[in-house]
């Protein structure tokens, strides 16, 4: 199965496991799987990391960082295309977050199984 790991879900497998369900902890172990983390997750990160530096919810790590330590983990970084963000066009208004907006339309363009806690994220999968 090809997986793509929604940000928060990468941040944890490496820095916070616990957070993980079981079978989350299972499939991006998997060696049967490919697990891939997006682009898009690395922009996010590297937005969202200066302004939360002193936060208690702060990002662990930068998106330089982010990317090194993802492919150390044996992820493949996804690159964006256009085909990404057309496809991101063509989703329902459930949820009005870019970044996972497009993880959620490139695993529908793929196909990949995205891996995600966030609730909204996960009634676009519920829709199909």
């Amino acid at each position: 199965m090809r997986l793509l790991l929604d940000t928060h879900i990468a941040i944890w497998a490496l820095v916070a496991p616990d957070r993980l369900t079981n079978g989350e902890r299972d499939l991006i172990a998997s060696l049967e799987n490919e697990v891939f983390v997006s682009v898009a997750s690395l922009w996010e990160i590297a937005i969202k990391y200066p302004l939360s530096r002193g936060r208690p919810d702060a990002l662990p790590f930068s998106a330089e960082e982010a990317q090194g330590f993802f492919i150390d983990a044996g992820y493949q970084i996804l690159d964006i295309s256009a085909r990404h963000a057309l496809t991101v066009e063509k989703l329902p208004p459930i949820h009005s977050d870019p970044f996972d907006r497009m993880l959620i339309a490139q695993a529908k363009a793929e196909p990949m199984h995205l891996l995600s806690q966030d609730t909204k994220v996960l009634a676009y999968l519920a829709s199909g």
